[in-house]
């Protein structure tokens, strides 16, 4: 088991470079089912959700090759229909795969996705959708069996109960690009990746227009052929380096920080004294004076707050002067990062779907466990600020999607690294805790 070992760190002073977004470029390595030509992907993450995505998409008799932050994916004539439990409950958008194989070979079998432990996430939008276009599913033995003849077009109402499903909307879309006739989604996810699917798929000669909007219009083509595409940069990496400037404070460059995937988090972090310059292609964040001010925050599907950033910006509430409100109408359970923040010297209570958080002065180290992906990169902040040594595990989450974040805050001046459970052992002995402060 490794964990990470976070020591209090001056301001962050540099430059940082986006990787690919993790959530793009899943839906869009499924969609790659779609074809039998090769797509070659640039810009992919070297992140474990990844691996695993190529994982299934192996066992389903594809061929994927990685190098470097280029994935080329070869569909030839697979015939897999089977996603298997042991890679599918790891994470999540492995649901991706469901549309494109009803829609290329007329039968799946995935099993019900995993992934992180941030509250019920039902799958009900997914069923509807596809349901509207011919497909007929039943859950056999902890598998979605689905069967389809021929998929066809449809008008299709995708709003759930917490809004636009991010998911649903990349699975019905990929099924409809080579569906029988039109299919029109209202209430559709606008976020920027499920932008970067659309194009994706026009890419490959689909007709798809409204992407972006609540409404998209697909009309299927026969075949669609293989291309060579770019993800986006990720806007939740960009939006966890701007929040730990904003706690550490200093003058970071994000290379790769697309201030249109971001304007609620700018606002936001604007309101806490942050200060923000868009440049070309770029984003500069500095924060200079002494204390944070505190702020509301309300997370949204896009163009909201985003709720993958619900965590690290709870972490710098916890720190700013005065008492926020932090409300998660996207994944409502999302908030077990609390009673870790809390053991770090947070003063933070929950009511209902509400975060009442009451700032404090400092952080004090402790050993914490990352519950999921966001909260990893959370505590991590938090120790960055924390007074002694924090210790984290469960840094297996951190690595679900962030590629190298800790290497990037070491060549920003932090101090933190990573050990195996028994270095960190003996580190932790060269530690002096001041107990007093406790009692």
């Amino acid at each position: 088991m490794e964990k990470l070992l976070i020591r209090k760190s001056g301001p962050l002073q540099g430059t940082v470079i986006i990787h690919g977004a993790k959530n793009a470029v899943l839906p869009i390595m499924a969609a790659c089912l779609l074809s039998d030509e090769p797509s070659i992907i640039e810009n992919v993450p070297q992140v474990t959700d990844v691996m695993l995505m190529s994982d299934i998409l192996r066992h389903l008799g594809v061929t994927v090759d990685f190098s470097g932050d280029r994935l080329t994916v070869r569909p030839n004539r697979y015939a897999g229909t089977v996603a298997p439990y042991e890679l599918v409950s790891r994470m999540r958008a492995s649901i991706c795969v469901l549309g494109p194989l009803l829609a290329r070979q007329g039968k799946a079998q995935v099993s019900m996705p995993g992934g992180c432990v941030i509250g019920l996430r039902p799958i009900d939008l997914h069923f509807k959708g596809l349901q509207a276009m011919g497909a007929t599913f039943a859950i056999e033995h902890g598998y979605i069996v689905g069967t389809a003849n021929e998929l066809h077009g449809a008008k299709i109402h995708l709003a759930g109960a917490f809004g636009s499903s991010v998911l649903a909307t990349a699975n019905v879309m990929s099924a409809a690009a080579i569906a029988d006739g039109v299919t029109v989604i209202e209430h559709a996810a606008c976020e920027p990746e499920v932008v970067d699917l659309a194009n994706f798929l026009i890419a490959m000669g689909a007709r798809i227009e409204g992407h972006g909007s609540p409404v998209i219009r697909i009309e299927g083509v026969e075949r669609l052929h293989g291309v060579r595409y770019r993800i986006i940069p990720d806007r939740v990496e960009a939006g966890t380096w701007m929040m730990a400037t904003a706690m550490l404070g200093g003058d970071l460059t994000i290379e790769g920080g697309q201030a249109d995937h971001l304007g609620a988090v700018i606002d936001k972090l604007c309101e806490t004294t942050v200060a923000i310059d868009k440049l070309n292609g770029s984003l500069r964040v500095r924060r200079s004076c002494d204390s944070i001010r505190a702020v509301d925050v309300t997370t949204l599907p896009f163009p909201g707050f985003p709720t993958d950033l619900q965590a690290p910006m709870m972490a710098l509430m916890a720190r700013a002067r005065g008492v926020s409100v932090l409300t998660e109408k996207v994944y409502p359970e999302r908030f077990m990062h609390i009673a870790e923040l809390n053991r770090m010297g947070a003063s933070i209570t929950r009511e209902g779907t509400s975060a009442i958080i009451k700032g404090v002065a400092r952080f004090s180290g402790a050993p914490v466990t990352a519950p999921d992906l966001r909260a990893s990169a959370a505590l991590i902040l938090a120790g960055l600020t924390a007074e002694n040594l924090t210790e984290m595990v469960g840094v297996e989450h951190l690595d679900r999607g962030y590629q190298d974040f800790e290497k990037g805050l070491v060549r920003l001046g932090a101090d933190i690294r990573r050990v195996t459970a028994e270095e960190g052992m003996v580190d932790r002995d060269r530690v002096t805790f001041n107990v007093e402060r406790y009692a």
